[in-house]
């Protein structure tokens, strides 16, 4: 059974950085896509960015430059390096995991980001 656990998550003042992890269990990790997702209060789950099982990766334009996300194939591992925070990027952010190929995509359970002015 797979299961992602996200981490790293937290409250930080405008201009911070954090970094999540997103461990994952089952032996799937290292043929899958990868991706971080955000949900603000009443609003919909988007897209932040996507890292592919060769490191391609794909980010959404809001995050562009100040975002960088990478995967430890090893350690079946994902992360998300978060710079220059702004109160916009307050939402829970949430690890997928997922494969066109094989059709089945996974969601942890969500972490927390909070950014104070």
């Amino acid at each position: 059974q797979v299961q992602l656990v996200e981490s790293g998550g937290g409250l930080v003042q405008a201009g911070g950085s954090l970094r999540l992890s997103c461990a994952a269990s089952g032996s799937i990790f290292i043929i899958s896509v990868m991706g971080w997702y955000r949900q603000a209060p009443v609003e919909q789950r988007e897209l932040v960015a996507v890292i592919t099982s060769a490191g391609s990766t794909n980010y959404a334009d809001f995050v562009k430059c100040r975002i960088t996300i990478s995967r430890d194939n090893a350690k079946d591992t994902m992360y998300l390096q978060m710079n220059s925070l702004k109160p916009e990027d307050t939402a829970v952010y949430y690890c997928a995991m997922f494969s066109q190929v094989y059709n089945y995509n996974y969601w942890g359970q969500g972490t927390q980001v909070t950014v104070s002015t």
